[in-house]
């Protein structure tokens, strides 16, 4: 049985280092580390981002899946629910470990029908759609925030380490060889 991580960012600017935490502080035995490329989009379904998918096909029949919290993998409800098919129909389990998922058996199944437990899949659509909002509002409000100091005649974006006079300068002598 191995043990499968998969890690992501959402751009270039970002780092794996809080996941790479919370997953070393897991204690994770001879992990098999699958990594998007930086900026693997966040809007791409999980099951059509490479290296998840990659995880997939190398995956077998009682290996786990291990994330450092459900949001680096999935997005929204209807991601989340296909992903659990996925790993339930090829018995492979999934362990979060740090976020509102973490702790939850969410490949509980009815001992009968199969299917995903009523209680489990409430608690996914619940925690889901709070993160989603949580996401929607940091977008709003950081768009709303650069409007108001864009109105004040402040653009956004780190501020120049050189002055424009410098720059000016360097540029001349640079041309000028």
């Amino acid at each position: 049985m191995a043990n499968l991580v998969y890690k992501r960012v959402s751009t270039d600017q970002q780092s794996t280092d809080r996941q790479n935490l919370v997953l070393a502080e897991a204690g994770i035995e001879d992990p098999q580390v699958f990594e998007e490329e930086a900026g693997t989009s966040s809007r791409l379904h999980p099951l059509q981002r490479p290296k998840f998918s990659e995880l997939l096909k190398y995956a077998r029949p009682g290996d786990t899946v291990h994330i450092s919290e459900m949001f680096r993998l999935v997005r929204g409800t209807g991601h989340i629910l296909d992903v659990l098919d996925v790993l339930h129909r090829d018995q492979v389990a999934l362990s979060i470990h740090d976020g509102a998922f973490s702790g939850m058996d969410l490949t509980a199944r009815h001992p009968r029908t199969g299917e995903l437990l009523s209680t489990v899949k409430f608690m996914v659509q619940t925690l889901a759609a709070a993160g989603e909002l949580q996401r929607d509002l940091q977008r709003e409000l950081t768009y709303d925030g650069l409007r108001a100091a864009e109105a004040k005649g402040n653009k956004g974006g780190r501020r120049p380490a050189l002055a424009g006079e410098t720059v000016t300068d360097v540029r001349a002598a640079y041309l000028g060889g």
